[in-house]
Order: structure tokens, then C-alpha cells, then sequence
């Protein structure tokens, strides 16, 4: 089934449009806590503070994620994906009520918490159901149009916020313009929630033997067994791994992308322009990725999926040196839109590799270890970025540091003796 074809399937445009309207959301969101956070004129922003964010947002990831499966293998999807909305609409109401009043610590840091934890469970309730809702021939298609658009789609909502966020600065104290953001937000998650209700309700699962093999201990037994699996196919474990350094690397570049907007490029007492700057390089990376999404097909087809994993990263390496070279806004974009696109095309081609290396029993066993080690190498980047950046952002230590990891995985993780390219 072709890309058009699956866009007007009918089952998976229901599921795409939960799964596309939650992800703009989380842009908008995404956008207000940095906002509020990182581009207040009440808070100095810092590498480390910024770097922590990160490490917020992808701990409830890598703690929840294991135990994800088993949870939505025991109730139905389609009520999961509805109530999990409907509790982060409610969720996000506190985070307003937060930022309103100027809260930061420990409070914010937990409601904060909640909500990304519960857009795991969502996340991974959508996966899991679309198999149910196309063929297996279609099932790669779908997931590049689903995890590629909702990407894309975060960026956009990013875009919204930050266009928005401009809209109110003349109206409202900045506090209050991101309250606005948050709350936007919480209307966001609670259309998606009213649009699981077009899903019946074992639509999406589970199905009776997922239930039957659910149990509360099962997580940690899935981590063993993905893990154990992944030791016996070195090339999907190559893969896993090479990807998760390029996202830690994007991670370190975006931190460098931060501080360059907030405080160099821009006045930093006048922040909102520097989330201007900031979210119109975002938009380049989203550029990149929507772009490298389209070409990877092509690229699998001519050079099979190991040898264009590594031409990507190769390719990958050079450009950090470009924001290395000149810490302008033009070597910005260019950097951002250049590793984003080459990075996409390794983040599907090693989705498809490992897809093609897993048994249907280990597929969510394999993932799950997949998620934890990327969202371990992408607060690693962030953490050791934090380490070497001055406030400014301007250093040419962490693009560096990035393309010469880049090239030292192509040529040693991603190596011919190795990481055979024997498969199309």
C-alpha cells in the first residue's frame, strides 16, 4: 500500500490524527516550558540547566518505558489512549496554574514529570496498535509517515508556540504568556482524547494471547530478553547504537543552538527574541528531517540498509564543523538542517533494520531496550555539552567533539567486517 493509499486508509488516518494532534501539542508545550524556563527575563539560562531540562523530559522514558508494554497488554488501548489524554489535559491545568504564578523547583519539576510520563504511555499505545490497523507489507510505510510526520508535527507546534508566545508578549507579563501556552496546550490533549472515541474499543488491542503472557513482572523480563536477543544479531545492536550516539550529538549541537540564541545572537535581556532565533533553527532541523525521511527509501534501495547507514553517518561527521568554523546564524541553520536530515535517514533505515531482524515475540522487548539507550546517550550529550559550553554557546570544543564522534562509529561500530552490507 502506497503513501497516499495509507493516508486515506481509513483505520490508520483515525489513529494518525490522535497521533498528530497529541505531537502539535507537544509542541506547544514543549515551546511554553522552554519559555518559561530557559527564555524568561526573570531566569538566566545556563548550559546545565538546560541540559537538565533534557534530562527531565526523557527520564519518565526510560523509567516507564519497560513497564509500558505490560500495562497496555492487559487493558484496552483505545481506553488507555482516552484517559491517559484526558489525566494530561487535567495535568497541564497545574503546570498552568505554576507558571502563572512564577513556580519553579521541585513542584514544577514533578507535575512536569507526570505529564511526559503519560505521553510514554500514549506514544507506545499508538505503536502497538498499528499493526492491528494495516498490513504487514504497509507496516514499515506507516510507521516512517507516523513517527516522520509526528516529528515533524512537534516542530510545527513549537513554530505555533513561539508565534503565539510573540502575540501575547505585548499583552501579558511573561509568566502569564507561557500560562496562556500551557493552557492552549491542555486543549490540545483533550481533542485528542475526544478523537480516540472514532476507535472501538479493542480496535487497536490487545488481543487475547497479549493478554494471556501480560504480567507485572514482565517489564524487567522483556528488558532481559531484548537485550539477550540483541547479543545474537550484532548488526541490529550496531545499529541501536550508532543511532543513539548521533541523537546524543544532536542533543549536544541543539544545547549549543540554545545558548547561542539566548545569549549571543540576541540581547539577553530581551529573551524573546532569542526563542524567535532559536525556534526558527529548530525549523530548519524539522526541514531536515521531513526531507530525510522522503530520501532514505531511495537510499536503502540503491546501497541496502547497512551501507547507507553508514554513508549517513559519514555524511553526518563533516557538518558540525560548520558551526565549529563560525558561530553565525547562517552556519546555525545550515548545521541544524544538514545533521537532521542525515540523521533522519540513519533513524529509519536502522528502524527497518531492526524491524527486519525481530521475531513479531521480541519486537516490543527490542524497542524498549532501543528507547532506554537512546534516551541514555541523548542526556549524556546534553551533560557532557553542559560541561564544556560557556553561557555564550560559542565554542568550537562540542561541534568538534560531535563530527569526530560521528566519524569514529562509522568507522569502527559501523565497520565492513562487522556490520555487512549484504541486505537491501
Amino acid at each position: 500500500m502506497g503513501f497516499f493509499q495509507l493516508l486515506k486508509h481509513p483505520r490508520f488516518s483515525r489513529l494518525l490524527a490522535i497521533r498528530w494532534a497529541g505531537q502539535a501539542t507537544d509542541g506547544i508545550f514543549q515551546s511554553a516550558l522552554a519559555s518559561f524556563v530557559l527564555f524568561s527575563p526573570e531566569r538566566q539560562a545556563d548550559a546545565l540547566s538546560a541540559a537538565l531540562g533534557f534530562a527531565v523530559v526523557l527520564l519518565p522514558y526510560s523509567i516507564v518505558g519497560p513497564f509500558v508494554g505490560t500495562i497496555l497488554d492487559r487493558i484496552s488501548r483505545q481506553r488507555a489512549l482516552f484517559f491517559s489524554n484526558i489525566l494530561r489535559s487535567f495535568n497541564l491545568l497545574v503546570v498552568a496554574l505554576f507558571v502563572f504564578n512564577g513556580t519553579t523547583g521541585v513542584a514544577l519539576t514533578v507535575v512536569v514529570l507526570i505529564a511526559f510520563g503519560i505521553n510514554r504511555l500514549i506514544l507506545a499505545a499508538l505503536s502497538a496498535g498499528l499493526p492491528l490497523l494495516v498490513d504487514s507489507k504497509s507496516l514499515i510505510t506507516a510507521n516512517a509517515i507516523a513517527v516522520t510526520g509526528g516529528t515533524v508535527l512537534v516542530v510545527i507546534g513549537g513554530g505555533i508556540g513561539v508565534g503565539v508566545r510573540a502575540l501575547l508578549d505585548s499583552l501579558a507579563i511573561a509568566d502569564h504568556a507561557d500560562a496562556v501556552l500551557v493552557l492552549i496546550a491542555s486543549s490540545g490533549y483533550f481533542i485528542s482524547a475526544i478523537l480516540t472515541g472514532r476507535l472501538k474499543k479493542l480496535e487497536i488491542g490487545p488481543l487475547e494471547h497479549e493478554k494471556a503472557s501480560a504480567s507485572l513482572s514482565q517489564g524487567i523480563r522483556d528488558m532481559r530478553e531484548g537485550i539477550s536477543f540483541l547479543a545474537t544479531h550484532s548488526d541490529a545492536a550496531r545499529g541501536i547504537l550508532a543511532t543513539a550516539v548521533h541523537r546524543g550529538g544532536l542533543t549536544a549541537l541543539t544545547l549549543t543552538a540554545l545558548l547561542l540564541a539566548r545569549n549571543t545572537f540576541n540581547d539577553p535581556s530581551s529573551p524573546e527574541e532569542g526563542l524567535k532565533d532559536f525556534g526558527f533553527a529548530l525549523s530548519f532541523a524539522g526541514i531536515g528531517v521531513f526531507l530525510g525521511a522522503f530520501l532514505a527509501p531511495y537510499g536503502v534501495a540503491k546501497f541496502g540498509r547497512h551501507r547507507w547507514m553508514k554513508l549517513a553517518l559519514f555524511a553526518s561527521a563533516p557538518c558540525p564543523l560548520i558551526l565549529a568554523a563560525s558561530a553565525t546564524q547562517l552556519a546555525l541553520i545550515t548545521t541544524a538542517l544538514l545533521v537532521s536530515f542525515f540523521g533522519q535517514n540513519l533513524k529509519v533505515t536502522n528502524d527497518a533494520l531492526v524491524q527486519s531482524k525481530i521475531d513479531d515475540y521480541f519486537r516490543g522487548r527490542v524497542f524498549a531496550v532501543y528507547d532506554v539507550v537512546v534516551n541514555g546517550a541523548i542526556v549524556s550529550g546534553g551533560i557532557i555539552a553542559a560541561l564544556l559550553l560557556p553561557p555564550s554557546g560559542v565554542s568550537a570544543i562540542v561541534p568538534i567533539c560531535v563530527s569526530t564522534a560521528y566519524f569514529l562509529i562509522a568507522v569502527v561500530l559501523l565497520r565492513p567486517s562487522v556490520f555487512p552490507p549484504v541486505q537491501k
